[in-house]
């Protein structure tokens, strides 16, 4: 098919088709950035728990130092608010500080996805459009004297072209918003395993050695008690 014949078809679509080939182009573009994006979350996501498994003590030191290595993804965003809390703050407030990071940074993680989900929606809506308008231009055909009625039915195939092609970017569109929506729930998911592991780990570092120093002195306040009985 040559560009003569495309352009052809986009004109007689009423210039349906180069809206059509502009959703595409921009699904595509959104498509890549965000898989790329969410890869590289959930990558950090995945590197920074194993990380924080492995660290002997989170202090304020540890914790900038994971915010440094995650800067530019929504983990690196927790990581600066728990240094910035330290370890002396009570569970609750931990919890509601972290949750109150992620809901600010979700809007960044699932950015453009409407966009997708329009153009799934509009995309066979405008290539019905295009198909109707072709074929407007097809039955005109037989208004004109001479023109045999044969005519109409290449008319009418290359009408339908504009709907063949409405059809096939939203079918591509709506797999792959499908696979973002689930890699997004999937990110999120890991952020909140995130968040419950800084408020376990940083709670157990504020509040152990307290309670273990309590139990102590109670036992040791038993045994006296026993020795002076």
């Amino acid at each position: 098919m040559t560009v003569d014949t495309l352009m052809h078809l986009a004109n007689n679509s009423g210039g349906v088709l180069y809206v059509i080939a502009a959703m595409l182009f921009i699904a595509l573009t959104i498509i890549i950035e965000r898989f790329w994006f969410l890869h590289r979350v959930a990558g950090g996501g995945a590197s920074a728990l194993d990380q924080l498994d492995r660290i002997e003590q989170v202090d304020v030191a540890a914790l900038s130092a994971l915010a440094e290595n995650y800067r530019g993804l929504p983990l690196a965003r927790i990581f600066s608010t728990a240094a910035r809390l330290g370890t002396t703050r009570a569970r609750e407030e931990l919890d509601a500080c972290f949750e109150e990071v992620i809901m600010r940074e979700a809007p960044r993680i699932d950015r453009l996805l409407w966009v997708l989900d329009t153009i799934v929606t509009l995309a066979p809506l405008l290539g019905l459009f295009g198909t109707i308008l072709g074929m407007f231009n097809a039955f005109q055909v037989l208004s004109n004297p001479g023109n045999a009625p044969t005519q109409v039915t290449g008319g009418v195939a290359e009408a339908l072209i504009a709907t063949a092609s409405g059809l096939f970017v939203a079918m591509i569109g709506l797999v792959f918003f499908n696979g973002l929506h689930s890699r997004v729930r999937s990110v999120v998911h890991q952020l909140e395993t995130l968040k419950a592991a800084l408020v376990n780990r940083m709670t157990g570092a504020a509040g152990e050695h307290p309670r273990d120093t309590r139990e102590m002195a109670r036992g040791s306040g038993g045994s006296l008690a026993h020795q002076g009985a």
